[in-house]
């Protein structure tokens, strides 16, 4: 992508990795993840990771007592994801739904994560992204949500809000555990979302890390 095409939105960034991507110093999701700069702009993730899909997971509405009588706001619980190993989730509150949801995008974006995908399961060989590499687990409210790489062709043996999160992330084959008030959509999403995090935060083992790099160089 040319720095012309950057910039024929119009955005004008307002943080030094903003600007780094403007510049063409990061040129990719991935690089500017590792800048170890914080990413506080949507417009840098429209930048870099184009064309998103974006799942509503849930739409609550919240009513609140005020000293000007009864407030009624939605809350919206989105996960966003590329389906190739980025990630993003947030909910988000307004008066109005559509409201709700843009907002709750947006903070998905800087809420975005690159997933630890892998062959972790012993039925695959070290190299493959069809799954995880290790066991994820996550906690939200109650809720826990246990993620466990599975053999290819398996595919999601998971619930619909957890298939749909993972499905967005580009997780192919996984086992899931959940264990707590799982009805909650919120929880349940949530719990999942920290899972891969938890996992992307943790180092790639080094056999598997090495074959990925050796696929990647062949491809």
């Amino acid at each position: 992508m040319s720095q012309s095409q950057r910039n024929s939105d119009g955005w004008t960034p307002r943080t030094r990795l903003g600007r780094m991507v403007q510049d063409g110093d990061v040129t990719s999701m991935e690089q500017a993840l590792n800048s170890g700069l914080p990413l506080k702009e949507p417009e840098l993730v429209d930048q870099l990771l184009p064309g998103l899909d974006d799942e509503v997971l849930d739409i609550n509405m919240v009513q609140r007592m005020t000293d000007s009588g009864r407030r009624v706001k939605f809350r919206c619980v989105v996960a966003i994801g590329n389906r190739d190993g980025f990630l993003g989730y947030a909910e988000g509150r307004d008066d109005q739904v559509g409201s709700a949801i843009q907002k709750a995008i947006d903070v998905a974006k800087l809420n975005l994560i690159s997933v630890d995908r892998g062959s972790g399961s012993w039925e695959d060989s070290a190299g493959g992204v069809n799954s995880l590499t290790r066991n994820a687990e996550g906690k939200a409210g109650s809720v826990t949500v246990e993620v466990m790489p599975a053999p290819q062709g398996l595919g999601l043996a998971a619930a619909e809000t957890v298939s749909n999160i993972l499905e967005l992330a580009g997780v192919q084959d996984a086992w899931t555990r959940s264990n707590g008030n799982t009805r909650t959509t919120v929880n349940l999403a949530k719990a999942t979302y920290n899972a891969l995090r938890n996992a992307s935060q943790s180092r790639t083992p080094r056999r598997a890390a090495a074959k990925q790099r050796e696929q990647e160089v062949s491809e």
